[in-house]
């Protein structure tokens, strides 16, 4: 199975990627991994917060392929555990999936198409996180989920 996270607009702060590239190489390691970066929208001004979300979704429905499980990290969706969430994974692994797609959308969501594409939603916190922040924050919950189905000991109880 191959882990897929995909993004929109760039990481912003050196400091986030500099995170990012740490956790994304370690990864590897583990389980084929790619961060799938979809350019910002341009010209958004003069565009309601709804027709962002109808055009990041386009774009977002161009990247899934059939057979892909789609969980939305989504602030309604289902929180997790560290531990929750490597079970998560390997039940996703020993599912015979080819791709696990994790999405982060834009500052305004996903547009409804995209729900209905999705067959998860994941919350990381109750707590709000920066769209940058939070593509650190899950490459790492994802590299502490690998380690956790390997016994190693990166993650402590």
């Amino acid at each position: 199975m191959k882990i897929l996270l995909v993004v929109i607009g760039k990481t912003d702060e050196q400091y986030l990627q500099s995170g990012i590239e740490i956790f994304t190489k370690r990864l590897k390691h583990y389980i084929p991994f790619e961060l799938k970066i979809i350019p910002d929208l341009k010209k958004t001004k003069n565009l309601s917060s709804e027709q962002q979300k109808n055009m990041e979704g386009e774009l977002l429905l161009q990247v899934f392929q059939p057979g892909d499980q789609i969980a939305l990290l989504d602030e309604k969706g289902k929180e997790f555990s560290s531990v929750r969430f490597s079970d998560f994974i390997e039940k996703k692994m020993v599912s015979g999936i080819k791709r696990l797609v994790f999405v982060i959308g834009g500052p305004y969501g996903f547009s409804d198409k995209v729900y209905q594409q999705a067959n998860s939603k994941i919350a990381l916190s109750q707590m709000t996180f920066s769209h940058q922040m939070v593509r650190l924050i899950f490459v790492e919950q994802v590299y502490r989920a690998m380690t956790i189905l390997r016994n190693e000991p990166y993650h402590h109880e």
